[in-house]
C-alpha cells in the first residue's frame, strides 16, 4: 500500500484544500495529513492562524478525506517523515519548501525512493485561506 503525505496549515478548510487532498490521493492508497503546529505557523508566516491546531486537525478528520491526520513536530519538521516513511510527498503549488533540502533529508533517512510531487492549484484567486480570511 502506497503512503502519501501532505503538509499544511489548513486554517480555513476550503475547496482548494479538498482538491489538494484529492490530487494527493491519486498517488497512493493511504493519505497522511500533517497539520502545522500553531507556533510553527507563527514562525513561518509571522502570524498565528485564526483556528488553533486542534480545531484545524479536527476539521480535516471530520471531512473524511484523509486516512490519518497528525500534528507536526514542534522542533523537527522532518521527524514525521522519518517516522511514517511515505512513498510520496505531495507539495502544494504555493508551499515554500526547498525540494533539494527535502530530497537530502529523504536520502539521510534511507528514503531515497520517496517521490516528491508538486501539485496544481485550484482556483487560487478564490480558494486561498489568506484571501478567505479577509
Amino acid at each position: 500500500m502506497k503512503k502519501v503525505m501532505i503538509f499544511g496549515t489548513f486554517d480555513i478548510f476550503h475547496k482548494g484544500h479538498e482538491d489538494f487532498f484529492r490530487q494527493a490521493r491519486e498517488f497512493g492508497q493511504y493519505l497522511i495529513v500533517v497539520v502545522a503546529r500553531n507556533e510553527n505557523v507563527l514562525k513561518i508566516k509571522g502570524n498565528l492562524p485564526r483556528n488553533n491546531e486542534i480545531a484545524r486537525r479536527d476539521e480535516i478528520v471530520k471531512s473524511g478525506l484523509a486516512d490519518e491526520v497528525v500534528l507536526g513536530n514542534y522542533s523537527d519538521k522532518y521527524k514525521i517523515i522519518q517516522d511514517n516513511k511515505p512513498d510520496v510527498i505531495c507539495l502544494g503549488y504555493d508551499q515554500q519548501v526547498s525540494e533539494d533540502e527535502l530530497k537530502n533529508k529523504l536520502i539521510k533517512f534511507g528514503l531515497e525512493n520517496t517521490r516528491i510531487v508538486r501539485l496544481n492549484s485550484f482556483h487560487p484567486k478564490t480558494y486561498k485561506s489568506s484571501k478567505l480570511r479577509k
